[in-house]
Order: structure tokens, then sequence, then C-alpha cells
């Protein structure tokens, strides 16, 4: 099957937890993780947020509040996650949820670094941007 391989780990249970903003991915060998929504919006795979080169993906900022409003299984191979802002073009093939889960800390940190480094908020979202608003300095 394509976009599979042989040893990609196939969740058993996937939990939406909508109080807490997380999807919980459970997995046959005992392995599980909980994903915060705005992790998994971030790093959505759709096309119009990776671009179609390196280089071309478009930061997604200010998805802390965001939320999953279902899940739709897509063949026998991935989901898509329906998000709150609209956004619906993103499949999570369970390859890429399974590194989602195991590389959680790095990625995020990844993610953080970048955000700084371009000067970005999570709580604004500079696609739609406005002038103005907190400087961020908080301790």
């Amino acid at each position: 099957m394509a976009g599979i391989e042989r040893d990609t780990p196939i969740p058993s249970e996937i939990k939406l937890h909508q109080k807490s903003r997380r999807l919980e991915l459970s997995y046959d060998n005992g392995e599980s993780y909980m994903l915060d929504f705005e992790y998994l919006r971030v790093f959505t795979p759709s096309a119009e947020a990776r671009g179609h080169g390196p280089g071309q993906e478009t930061l997604q900022t200010g998805k802390r509040n965001v939320d999953i409003e279902r899940i739709e299984p897509v063949g026998s191979y991935a989901v898509r996650l329906v998000f709150s802002d609209g956004h619906d073009s993103g499949l999570y093939s369970w390859d890429l949820l399974h590194n989602l889960g195991k590389h959680h800390d790095e990625l995020w940190q990844e993610y953080l670094n970048q955000i700084d480094a371009q000067g970005l908020s999570r709580d604004i979202d500079t696609s739609s941007r406005q002038s103005g608003g907190s400087c961020g300095h908080h301790h």
C-alpha cells in the first residue's frame, strides 16, 4: 500500500479529548501519545501549509486555542483532522502520526524556536495579521 511502510505502527485507538484539546493515540505494543490539537495543527501535512518545496512552508501561528471538530478516516492509511479554524486539508498518515508522537519534544522545540526567531506568537495568527497587540514579555 502506498504511503505505509510495513513496520509503521497503526494506532489501535484514537481518542479526541475535547476538554484538554488533545488527541490520544494508543498502540498495540503499549505505546501511547497525547498530542495537543495545536501541535497537530501547526504540523499539518497539507500542501497549503507545507508549500511545494523546502523553504516554502508557511509557519502556522496563533493556533493555541484551535479545536479538532472531528476525525475522518481516509482509506486504511490516514485520518483527516477537521479543525475549528476551517482547516481540513491535512491528511495525517499513520507514519506521520507516529512520527509526531515519537519526536514530539524535538519537533515542538523546533517550532517554538522558529516562532521566536521570526518574532511571531502562538496567540496571534499572522496569516491574518492585525496591528498592535502585546509585545509578549511575560515572565
